[in-house]
């Protein structure tokens, strides 16, 4: 957004009001009214337009800063439509299904949570989508756990945990490539960046999670089984479906660009599905489009592999579109600079603006309940006070990871609160004391960030 030049220079008190008006509408709308972010967005947009107008700005510049500010979100797109193309690859050539058997066969009786977590956390990276993996594994994990008296708070905590891990660690996350693509960093880079944080708090997790499982051998796991009888029924469980994982990790090692990489490994995935999964050309471009649609009768099953496609990637990338235009209009009408110089003299340690970074992806989070939004006005609003003391974009992008993607789901009004709540049958505030992972995250990168360590600093240019 910095390529958006202020037009106008507001008031400090026009820019708070401004700031919590926008936040309010969207707020309400989104929380109260559980509007899709896209119309409060919408309403936003013209709302500062009119605002705009009113100070006798001409249209034309107003108009020229939206289409600028949505400019920069161009890489994310390309990528989601390619993300929308792999997970549909990945499903007929059978690399998501294998990964999520496989996930089934580390499971056993003994360490129940640690078990949860780990599985989910596997299935999370293998189809990069928390809320899939918790409204699929994560309910099957709850009836387990109901059949033997587990905690149903701990274990859907264990499930949000290793989801939300998944979503962040994997290259098919939305949020993940979102974030990487606001920053203007590699999307491998940003994910190794980001395991400064996520492998500690993984590792931290985990410990606790096996301390607190129940040491009980008579566990019915017949549900388990079940599932793993369902994906061996679609004929999309092989043991060479997983080479276009190992593919992905040679690409990463090599640092091919995500684009390149994200397309290839689709190409590979079509050759593969050739020797189990038998279609007409017709069909094949249809399931590219619209994703694989599966048709086993386990609605578990059939919802968890009914994903992928280009198509599914639209409602996503016209959020994004719409969030940019709304940032590149807060940067045109100088919102966002007045609100940064009069907190200008705080950011003048590294620990303290990435603090207060961290505490801002928190609190739009909180106020407006919204992950993308969380990402894109903190990334947006940052990045020039990170640059002014040498850091790279890289480390504003593990924050708004640490303590915008995985706080969510805390919220009990957030996007993912209120649907995590829904599914599991667990209310928010219940598992969120044992969503260690999600709760670790967010400390992790501020302590981090006081003490200087794992952070990358600008090269000077020669």
């Amino acid at each position: 957004m910095n390529q958006v030049k202020s037009v106008y220079t507001p008031t400090i008190r026009e820019a708070i009001f401004l700031t919590f008006f926008i936040i309010g509408t969207t707020s309400i709308s989104i929380i109260k009214f559980s509007a899709a972010p896209h119309i409060p967005i919408l309403i936003a947009i013209f709302l500062l337009i009119i605002f705009g107008l009113i100070k006798k700005i001409p249209f034309r510049l107003l108009e020229e800063s939206m289409i600028k500010g949505a400019q920069s979100g161009l890489g994310a797109i390309f990528l989601f439509f390619l993300i929308g193309l792999l997970i549909a690859t990945w499903i007929v050539s059978g690399t998501i299904p294998t990964l999520v058997y496989t996930g089934f066969q580390l499971a056993t009786a003994h360490f129940f949570y640690a078990i949860v977590f780990l599985v989910t956390a596997i299935v999370g990276i293998a189809i990069g989508s928390s809320l899939t993996t918790s409204a699929t594994i994560g309910v099957a994990f709850i009836g387990i756990a109901s059949a033997f008296d587990a905690s149903m708070a701990i274990t859907a905590g264990a499930i949000v945990s290793g989801a939300f891990f998944g979503d962040k660690m994997s290259p098919l996350s939305d949020t993940t490539n979102l974030a990487s693509t606001i920053m203007k960093v590699d999307l491998f880079e940003h994910i190794r960046n980001m395991a400064w944080t996520t492998v500690p708090a993984f590792i931290i997790s985990f410990i606790v999670y096996v301390l607190l499982s129940p040491n009980d051998a008579n566990v019915d796991l017949s549900k388990m089984e079940s599932f793993q009888e369902g994906l061996n029924a679609t004929n999309l469980v092989h043991w060479y479906s997983l080479l276009p994982i190992v593919l992905l990790a040679i690409f990463a090692l090599k640092k091919v660009s995500a684009f390149i990489t994200l397309a290839f490994n689709s190409i590979f995935a079509i050759i593969l599905s050739f020797f189990h999964f038998h279609t007409t050309g017709k069909e094949l471009f249809q399931i590219i489009f619209n994703g694989y649609v599966s048709s086993t009768g386990n609605e578990a099953i059939d919802s968890l592999l009914t994903r992928g496609g280009l198509n599914s990637m639209m409602s996503t990338i016209s959020l994004v579109i719409l969030a940019l235009s709304m940032g590149g209009l807060t940067f045109a009408l100088g919102i966002i600079p007045v609100l940064l110089r009069s907190i200008e003299k705080a950011l003048n340690k590294i620990g303290t603006v990435i603090m207060t970074a961290a505490f801002t992806a928190i609190g739009v989070n909180i106020f407006i309940g919204e992950q993308y939004l969380s990402i894109i006005l903190t990334g947006e609003t940052f990045q020039q006070s990170f640059a002014r003391l040498g850091l790279a974009n890289k480390n504003l992008g593990r924050v708004v990871e640490d303590a915008g993607t995985v706080v969510n789901p805390l919220i009990p009004w957030s996007v993912c609160g209120v649907f995590l709540a829904n599914v599991l049958g667990v209310n928010t505030l219940h598992y969120l004391p044992f969503a260690f992972f999600c709760l670790l995250s967010p400390i992790l990168t501020i302590l981090l960030g006081f003490t200087g360590k794992t952070l990358s600093f600008i090269e000077p240019k020669k």
